[in-house]
């Protein structure tokens, strides 16, 4: 099935548009982003991925040679190129993506002279968005102007943490940009969930984290949380999400639960 067949199962239903973000990196955000939409994906959603990091984890992640893309979201962004012309279908029937490469870096400084630059990237997926049930933007891990375009193109934020010891570092400022972006360029902004990545079971440590997030979060903070797992780390090596790659893993198994709780969660 190509992009052209995508049909929305409810097309009176608005397009939940998810920013995936945390400015700390190695949070398990590309982890997520590409394990949570195949999982949507194998249980029947039509989701469109699109990495907008310029390291493209997500890209690589499922599957695609960056050094083999004539183009990516760059030149949606910056060159007006046509982004249906982007999104290319993935492993999983359903889930589509529209790939990135180091070349968005350069975005970040050339934006700055475009007219309505916090808005450029909604601009450019109002067209296909509502083909889907769910849009997942990969974001860049800081919160330049890349992440605040990011901020304005969704409806709402899903934030991974990780179960460290500065789990809660930043996110103050975190949520400060979302209130500035909220206030001036997307009123509708809202936190969609939380989750908890890189849990070990085993450590005093994950659950104090777990309790303490939840404390400061509350009930956004969903009850599945992601385990510290070996299939997991290894599957973007291999190019597939976790429900490819080792279906039955603790961690494949993690985010089929997560899905079902967004789904829940519309």
């Amino acid at each position: 099935m190509g992009f052209q067949d995508v049909k929305r199962h409810f097309p009176d239903r608005a397009t939940n548009v998810i920013a995936v973000i945390n400015q700390k990196g190695g949070v398990g955000k590309s982890t997520t982003v590409v394990n949570l939409s195949a999982a949507l994906g194998e249980g029947g959603k039509k989701v469109l991925v699109v990495d907008f990091d310029p390291q493209g984890n997500t890209t690589s992640g499922y599957g695609f040679d960056k050094g083999l893309l004539e183009h990516d979201v760059y030149d949606a962004v910056m060159n007006d190129y046509p982004i249906e012309n982007l999104v290319a279908e993935t492993c999983i029937p359903g889930v589509f993506l529209v790939p990135s490469t180091i070349q968005l870096a350069g975005a970040e400084v050339e934006l700055v002279s475009v007219m309505a630059r916090e808005s450029v990237l909604k601009y450019v997926l109002e067209g296909i968005k509502d083909q889907f049930d769910y849009v997942f933007i990969d974001c860049p891990p800081s919160l330049g102007l890349l992440t605040v375009n990011a901020l304005v193109a969704a409806t709402s934020l899903l934030i991974p943490i990780q179960c460290e010891f500065y789990a809660l570092e930043g996110v103050q400022q975190l949520l400060e940009s979302m209130r500035m972006v909220k206030s001036r360029l997307n009123p509708a902004l809202e936190i969609f969930g939380v989750v908890m990545t890189m849990y070990d079971s085993r450590t005093t440590l994950s659950r104090e984290v777990v309790s303490n997030v939840t404390e400061f979060f509350g009930k956004k903070v969903f009850k599945t949380v992601i385990p510290r797992n070996v299939k997991l780390s290894e599957a973007p090596s291999h190019g597939l999400p976790i429900t490819r790659y080792a279906h039955m893993s603790k961690g494949s198994l993690a985010y089929s639960k997560l899905a079902q709780e967004v789904v829940r969660r519309g």
